[in-house]
């Protein structure tokens, strides 16, 4: 299992887009993907689980994977927060 803390730094937060994006980029790998908020755990592959997060500006979330290319998966995640998913 591989795990990474991300902030959202875009200043919309998690949207219909950006929700989109992890959906896209999650659903490319075979492994488990998670994102945790808190106490709150979603499918990093469900449109819906990510917009109920509710995840806002400077949150910080956990990227979780479990599975063979585990490693990758995070990695690709971590860096659609780290460039804003592009939105600025």
């Amino acid at each position: 299992m591989v795990e990474k803390e991300v902030t959202i730094k875009n200043r919309a937060g998690i949207h219909a887009r950006p929700a989109t994006l992890i959906v896209n980029t999650a659903g490319k790998f075979s492994s488990q993907i998670y994102l945790q908020k808190e106490d709150e755990k979603i499918n990093a592959k469900s449109i819906m689980g990510i917009i109920t997060l509710g995840a806002g500006y400077n949150t910080v979330l956990k990227i979780i994977a479990e599975g063979e290319d585990e490693k990758e998966a995070v990695e690709a995640l971590a860096d659609l927060f780290e460039r804003k998913f592009e939105e600025e």
